[in-house]
């Protein structure tokens, strides 16, 4: 694929902001903004002589995709967005701006894989474009930097990258795109209804990230969520009563659960991607660590068996687990390819944390076990269906780590009870708990 030309005009021009009720007149290129309306690497051109306005328009913006986007920024937050005749590669794309927006994090508008990430100096400057399950696109452009790396999965809400002013670029701001699976441009909805050009909205991208741990110190995991709202919350299940509500962290943090202090209850913490830095709460006070990359995933166990957990991460670009040890040494190991899901657990039962991936394509796990002798080894166990979320615990105290999915389009938890992980015969139970997508 050639490299895309693309550009997103001056602010100079936003007196020229189309709605969806007025056309702005056509801009002509000139020196200073040298690329006309085009195509990109594989995605097909916008059709020039289209309105905004009128019978096609109209059409168009009543096409609903496929798949339910979101806006690309953190639950809440109020943006607006515009375009004008001449907005390259499409009309149909949006800028988006609000005021003081240099490096505010934008997040992913839907699940997917990072099929793009460059950053470069021309053109859509640092960009990313993510390709979702229906084969549907979106793409996000100028930003000064990203947070997530190329085959990467990403999970709706992930923040990969900050609003800035790379490429052809002459003011901060976002340049967003939804694309059809034949690659052109289409007419942005968001959380299921056509955007209005010109308008400000609210972001509905307010997701559950589903966790679990021994919260109430019972020897076998609850269920729980991880919120992404302002402020981000820890929604711990409790049967019978009330579900727990813990308030740490912002919507673009990465959520991150162990025993942090050795109690034998599991404690909550996140992991902030732009600054790399784990926050480990306590009944005692918080705790930091910084540990990895920016794109790096978190992952948290106890690695040495001495009953406290320590953190860890999941580098994708090198499908490498990288664990810190008490000490603040660390070791790596190499597990999964690009696109898996770190998982942890105690596979075995020897009281030492074991690694695992997810494929969510195939819906299957990877465990990796060591056993007495020093041997390792794989073992594969599908579970769930494409497009779940992983899961871990000890679902019936048992002493050995059980896997299990959350269902994001119907907030269903499906556990996995076996009498190990990798045991051919299993039974399935399952909860409702979280927000449906």
């Amino acid at each position: 694929m050639t490299t895309a030309r693309r550009l997103c005009a001056r602010r100079s021009l936003i007196g020229l902001l189309v709605t969806g009720l007025v056309t702005a007149p056509t801009v002509a290129a000139t020196a200073s903004d040298p690329t006309p309306l085009g195509s990109g690497p594989g995605l097909a051109p916008d059709r020039a002589s289209e309105p905004l306005t009128g019978t096609s328009a109209a059409a168009r913006a009543s096409a609903a995709p496929e798949s339910r986007f979101q806006m690309p920024f953190p639950c809440g937050q109020q943006w607006t967005g515009s375009t004008r005749d001449s907005h390259s590669p499409s009309r149909y794309s949006v800028d988006w701006n609000r005021a003081d927006d240099v490096d505010d994090p934008v997040v992913a508008s839907a699940p997917g894989v990072v099929v793009r990430a460059e950053r470069l100096t021309t053109s859509y400057g640092h960009w990313v474009r993510i390709e979702h399950p229906s084969g549907e696109t979106t793409v996000y452009a100028h930003m000064n930097d990203l947070t997530v790396a190329l085959g990467q999965s990403v999970d709706q809400g992930t923040q990969i990258g900050t609003v800035g002013n790379t490429g052809n670029s002459f003011g901060a701001h976002l340049h967003f795109e939804e694309r059809t699976a034949a690659g052109s441009v289409r007419w942005p909805w968001f959380d299921g209804s056509s955007f209005t050009f010109g308008s400000t909205l609210a972001s509905r991208n307010c997701v559950d990230v589903p966790l679990a741990g021994d919260f109430l110190r019972d020897d076998r995991a609850e269920l729980g969520v991880f919120r992404r709202g302002t402020p981000a919350q820890f929604r711990i299940r409790r049967p019978g009563r009330r579900p727990q509500v813990i308030a740490l962290g912002a919507a673009t943090d990465q959520p991150v659960v162990g025993d942090w202090d050795g109690d034998g209850r599991s404690d909550v913490g996140v992991r902030t991607p732009a600054t790399r830095t784990f926050t480990l709460r306590t009944a005692a006070g918080t705790s930091r660590v910084v540990l990895g990359y920016q794109h790096d995933l978190p992952i948290a166990g106890d690695w040495d068996g001495d009953g406290i957990d320590d953190v860890g991460v999941r580098r994708a670009r090198s499908n490498r687990f990288v664990m810190r040890m008490a000490d603040g040494t660390t070791t790596g190991v190499q597990l999964g390819d690009v696109d898996d899901l770190p998982v942890t657990g105690d596979w075995d039962g020897d009281g030492v944390t074991d690694l695992g991936v997810y494929d969510q394509a195939s819906a299957t796990f990877t465990l990796r076990i060591t056993d007495e002798d020093g041997l390792v080894w794989t073992a594969s166990v599908p579970f769930g269906q494409p497009g779940d979320l992983p899961v871990t615990g000890d679902w019936d105290a048992n002493l050995k780590t059980d896997v299990g999915v959350w269902t994001p389009t119907t907030g269903v938890f499906a556990q996995r009870r076996a009498t190990a992980p990798t045991a051919a015969r299993s039974t399935t139970s399952t909860i409702v708990f979280g927000n449906p997508r």
